[in-house]
């Protein structure tokens, strides 16, 4: 994401990256080392988004969004924003009510925390972006705070009845996330990407 956006030039096209990490903990810009609670195995790597410790791993849908800002004339608060309304109307197909928490980025059902979000924005052009819970394991959960706050962490997996399609979720969250940002036009995919159910 870095040499991307480093490497861009105005007419460079906006990308989006959909992924899922192998188990890892991110530390952002503004994390202290003290909200990891206990030592563990699983990697920490210091990250330059925004924002404070977080967990990934499979399971997890992973949104990186490498955008000209600038050239869309759209500020960070604006795309924040509409990231959040991807996951909360993705979750809305399941009929959950999902929300934002003031000052607190990330989308929440009730107070936990379903979705994480960081940026960062160098020259105009943003990176890093938003992370949705579906179906992982959410023990390594408990060994750190999440972005520095005592919050529990949910996922969509544990909120409704039924098995939940990854593939499905993967799907409507990737409509939601194209229609938000108004990309219509054909999407390439450089590496497949699959949510195995």
């Amino acid at each position: 994401m870095q040499t991307f956006t480093q490497g861009r030039h105005p007419d460079t096209c906006d990308e989006i990256w959909l992924l899922q990490h192998p188990p890892v903990f991110t530390l952002g810009r503004a994390g202290k080392g003290e909200h990891m609670l206990v030592k563990t195995d699983i990697p920490i790597i210091q990250s330059d988004r925004g924002g404070d410790i977080t967990y990934h791993g499979p399971g997890q849908v992973i949104a990186y969004v490498l955008i000209d800002l600038k050239r869309r004339k759209q500020g960070v608060r604006q795309l924040v924003n509409g990231l959040e309304d991807v996951v909360i109307e993705t979750l809305s197909n399941w009929k959950i009510a999902a929300n934002r928490h003031d000052n607190r980025p990330g989308v929440y059902v009730g107070d936990a925390k379903i979705a994480s979000l960081g940026l960062r924005v160098l020259r105009g052009c943003s990176y890093h972006g938003i992370s949705l819970n579906v179906g992982m394991d959410l023990s390594p959960w408990n060994l750190i705070k999440p972005c520095g706050l005592d919050i529990p962490v949910t996922q969509l997996s544990d909120l409704v009845d039924s098995n939940v399609s990854k593939t499905n979720v993967l799907k409507i969250f990737t409509a939601h996330l194209c229609n938000t940002l108004s990309y219509t036009n054909k999407i390439t995919v450089a590496t497949p990407f699959s949510m195995a159910d």
